[in-house]
């Protein structure tokens, strides 16, 4: 379970979040939902150590990782995977490469092995000798995506993966992302500002508003809310 306990997060003197709580469960697809600027990314950041809270407590597995503006267990040591909304590809990497970079600095034994059966999850073989600009929108996705599996992670954030597809590639990745849960045997935070997207995949809902949890729940229970916002939020 990733537990967030009264975080305080400000940037240049700007509360951001403020006495911020939220739980989530393991093995379980939950999507933050909101619009740009509500803080669904920083709460992402915070729980990969890419950002720290200047006040509260971040715990993973029971494990304290954070604290009151203190890092206690650095990023590269959280066992998760972090899919950024600009993938952040290597240019000048093959898909093979770009896939087994990470192995490589673990220096893991059977590297071969593991991207071989990346790309053959994500159908990938044909493109293995491409660089990135030489791919689609969804290849590139399935390639960012193969290369945080690779590491084997427990948790795997992904920052509004599907932003700039269009909507046939996005039905095409969100199956796959379906598919990772039980296939990986992933907890998966899942951040987007598209109710369809998270209607699609969730398990749970999480809607954030400026900083603070307006609802929560299973799609069904997100769709007949009450809360104002909410059904605002849900009407564009």
């Amino acid at each position: 379970m990733i537990e967030l306990k009264n975080i305080y997060y400000s940037y240049d003197d700007n509360a951001l979040l403020e006495d911020f709580s939220l739980s989530i469960n393991n093995d379980k697809l939950t999507c933050l939902l909101g619009s740009s600027g509500s803080g669904k990314t920083t709460i992402l950041r915070l729980i990969a150590g890419l950002e720290k809270p200047k006040r509260g407590e971040i715990s993973i597995n029971g494990k304290t990782v954070s604290r009151n503006g203190e890092i206690i267990i650095p990023s590269h040591k959280r066992n998760l995977g972090f899919i950024f909304q600009d993938l952040a590809l290597w240019p000048h990497f093959t898909v093979f490469k770009n896939i087994s970079f990470g192995l490589e600095g673990r220096k893991e034994k059977n590297i071969k092995e593991t991207v071989t059966e990346m790309l053959k999850f994500f159908n990938l073989q044909e493109q293995v000798n491409k660089f990135p600009h030489q791919l689609s929108g969804g290849q590139k996705q399935l390639v960012a995506i193969a290369r945080s599996l690779a590491l084997k992670p427990k948790i795997l954030l992904m920052d509004e993966p599907l932003a700039n597809l269009d909507v046939k590639l996005k039905r095409s990745i969100l199956n796959y992302v379906k598919m990772l849960k039980e296939k990986f045997n992933l907890t998966i935070l899942y951040v987007t500002h598209d109710h369809k997207e998270a209607f699609a995949i969730a398990d749970k809902i999480v809607v954030i508003n400026s900083g603070k949890i307006e609802d929560s729940g299973t799609k069904e229970e997100i769709i007949n809310s009450r809360n104002k916002f909410v059904r605002y939020f849900l009407e564009y």
